[in-house]
């Protein structure tokens, strides 16, 4: 049996440290556990692919262990049949801040990377590894945006073999318009912060994470659009922040305020292709099936499912609320109900991609954290189920059965329907025993 392909993890949001190689030595301006200096991370509005602060370079570093590390370690023990055969698993790092287009292209190098890296392995090259050279990638919430427009972009010259994504924001998640308008939220972040609201605003991956699944409500008779990438539904003090970056910060002599509206117009319409782009994606495009997709979706945690929208005065404001946070996952009457659920901060229907059916998506909860993950269970009470669910054990046999092959002799991976879904009707990638 061929050794299976290598895998790449692609990290979440805000999960690699981000460090300035302009001074000597290199000096750490983004740890998600230790600093974060939100003003010299802040993109520049002429460019936002550089730093506004300039001379700078920031690049990407370390990935946050506490989300990753284990998972890591778990595959790479547990993919391979023999020690001194390993199954290469590589974490791909990179700038968070930036366009999802760009870090596409990015992965592509990477890909190619390690490719080539696993071609000079012995026991792959004996094994023919280069006739028909191909990876796994395995990502994390945002990172499984990355990789499904990758995957749109290159098509059949992509050269993967399986995918396994875990809490994807597919559909977006709310707490994105919460992020950009407060400056925290359940994407990351502690007490809300000016710094960093003046840095969110400007950052184009968290417009990419707005949500276009069902849950925005306008006040009827506001005269308010209802589409969430539409400038006109937000409440103008983003644009009284890019303003004033712009007068801070542009070259152009130009007027800042039309500068800021321009920029905010880009920002938005860039986001909305690119969501168009990724549920445009078919699996046969990239040469790939339903069985070779794993798609976990977390549940059963209370989670924002929608925003409201009001007028006051003449100006949008959002009427951020404690009763838009819900799990209706094991009391909702209807499947419709159940689905306000979700992972703490992806939305149930924020987490469904429109190129694989319901009856494909394998949900979890936190109660599959086994009895001995006693830490991974505070830690998920605490933080959210969405950031701490790649330390999940289960998942981590779940994700080796996905890229091995291999049959689950010991009865130790399971999954849950998705709302409405008949179990004679489930077709996950994989045989799974059925707990919902």
């Amino acid at each position: 049996m061929p050794y299976p392909a290598p895998v790449i993890i692609v990290p979440g949001i805000t999960a690699t440290e981000l460090r300035d190689e302009y001074i000597l030595p290199p000096d750490t301006v983004w740890s998600a556990a230790l600093h974060k200096d939100y003003t010299r991370i802040a993109l520049h509005p002429d460019n936002l692919r550089y730093d506004a602060v300039e001379p700078a370079r920031i690049m990407p570093d370390h990935i946050f262990e506490i989300a990753y590390k284990e998972l890591m370690n778990e595959l790479r023990y547990n993919l391979k049949e023999k020690a001194d055969e390993p199954v290469p698993v590589f974490l791909f790092a990179y700038d968070w801040r930036q366009p999802l287009e760009l870090i596409e292209k990015q992965l592509g190098l990477y890909v190619d990377e390690v490719i080539e890296r696993t071609k000079l392995l012995k026991h792959y090259y004996n094994d023919g590894y280069a006739n028909n050279p191909k990876v796994n990638l395995l990502a994390h919430s945002m990172g499984g945006l990355i990789v499904t427009g990758y995957l749109q972009r290159m098509g059949k010259t992509s050269r993967v073999a399986k995918v396994a994504t875990l809490a994807t924001p597919f559909q977006g998640s709310f707490e994105a318009i919460v992020k950009i308008s407060t400056g925290t939220s359940s994407l990351g972040g502690d007490a809300p912060s000016s710094r960093e609201r003046e840095f969110v605003r400007l950052c184009p991956s968290v417009y990419q994470l707005l949500p276009s699944c069902d849950g925005i409500n306008v006040a009827p008779g506001s005269g308010l659009p209802a589409d969430i990438f539409n400038p006109g539904i937000w409440q103008p003090s983003i644009l009284q922040t890019l303003k004033e970056y712009c007068r801070l910060h542009t070259v152009h002599p130009n007027d800042a305020g039309e500068q800021a509206k321009t920029l905010f117009d880009n920002l938005l319409s860039t986001a909305k292709n690119h969501r168009d782009r990724i549920n445009s994606f078919k699996l046969e495009q990239a040469d790939l099936t339903t069985n070779d997709w794993l798609c976990v979706v977390g549940v059963d945690s209370e989670t924002r499912v929608r925003v409201n929208v009001k007028k006051t005065g003449n100006d949008p404001d959002f009427d951020f609320s404690s009763k838009d946070m819900e799990n209706k996952w094991g009391d909702g009457a209807t499947p419709k109900a159940r689905c306000l659920t979700g992972d703490g901060t992806v939305p149930f229907d924020g987490a469904i991609p429109t190129f694989l059916g319901l009856d494909n998506i394998v949900c979890v909860t936190d109660d599959d954290f086994g009895y001995w993950e006693v830490q991974d269970r505070l830690l998920a009470k605490v933080s959210g189920f969405h950031g701490i669910l790649p330390n999940m054990d289960m998942l981590h046999r779940l994700i080796v059965r996905h890229f091995t092959g291999r049959d689950d002799t010991r009865d130790s991976t399971w999954g849950r329907r998705a709302p409405g879904v008949a179990q004679t009707k489930w077709h996950p990638p994989l045989p799974l025993k059925d707990k919902t």
